[in-house]
């Protein structure tokens, strides 16, 4: 929705209730509250809460799905 700039047509409270729902106590976030965390399930759920402004976390690129800092360093090193 970011690429597509409709991201404001996502509920952000409800969905980042949800992501914080599937958080593991050990670490990671699980497709469903008390699932089993997951490297894929946490990579999406952290850059959700990236692309709606959580103030803890770097904002990412979503067409890289990378950090914006390390997208610009990229870029520099190209051009």
């Amino acid at each position: 929705m970011a690429m597509l700039g409709k991201i404001d047509w996502i509920d952000r409270e409800k969905l980042t209730e949800f992501i914080l729902k599937c958080q593991s106590p050990e670490g990671g976030i699980a497709y469903r509250p008390g699932g089993m965390p997951d490297v894929f399930h946490t990579f999406f759920g952290l850059g959700a809460l990236s692309l709606m402004d959580c103030p803890d976390l770097k904002r990412i690129d979503p067409k890289y799905a990378l950090g914006t800092e390390v997208v610009e360093l990229i870029e520099n090193v190209r051009n």
